[in-house]
């Protein structure tokens, strides 16, 4: 799996933070955490898009074809795929042009409404997804440090504040 850079720090800098917070500002269990979880989200990133980069893809622009091979017909329409990955219009926009560039999907005018436009994958699309994700799998999306069951506890803790920001009701069994 490749690594970002190291720090190499004599010390956790965010636990230096969180001492400081407590003398400054009081409790800091909340900074700390979500500090934490930042830091994760670059490192994270960083090595996922490492690993796309040979197939010219980021992450985002991987999950948008990997939503696109998850379709029934292999077409989404595109304010449906910015719903469903949770970003700007304007993001998708730009995602779709560029894997459009790419030849990983096309553009079709939506059947159903005329004026709406669908992404549809395409077959160089769906084998990119397949070597992808193949070296994505085998590098364990950077979370081999973990085992399965706290994978499955941190998607808990991290799928509260997913629905405390109300992007979906708390259902049960609803869970990975």
């Amino acid at each position: 799996m490749p690594q970002p850079k190291s720090l190499n720090l004599p010390f956790d800098p965010i636990d230096r933070a969180a001492q400081s917070w407590r003398v400054h500002f009081g409790p800091s269990s909340a900074m700390a955490a979500v500090t934490s979880i930042m830091r994760a989200h670059q490192i994270l990133l960083s090595q996922l898009d490492t690993l796309l980069k040979p197939y010219d893809l980021t992450f985002a622009r991987y999950e948008a074809l990997v939503l696109l091979t998850f379709s029934r017909s292999g077409a989404l329409p595109l304010s449906k795929i910015g719903e469903r990955l949770m970003v700007h219009p304007t993001s998708v926009t730009n995602t779709v042009d560029r894997l459009e560039r790419a030849g990983l999907v096309c553009r079709l005018r939506n059947p159903r409404d005329g004026r709406g436009v669908l992404a549809e994958i395409t077959e160089r699309g769906r084998e990119i997804v397949r070597v992808a994700t193949a070296d994505l799998m085998k590098a364990g999306f950077g979370m081999t440090m973990y085992g399965e069951d706290e994978l499955g506890q941190m998607f808990d803790l991290l799928r509260t504040i997913r629905v405390a920001a109300g992007d979906f009701p708390d259902e049960p069994g609803g869970h990975a």
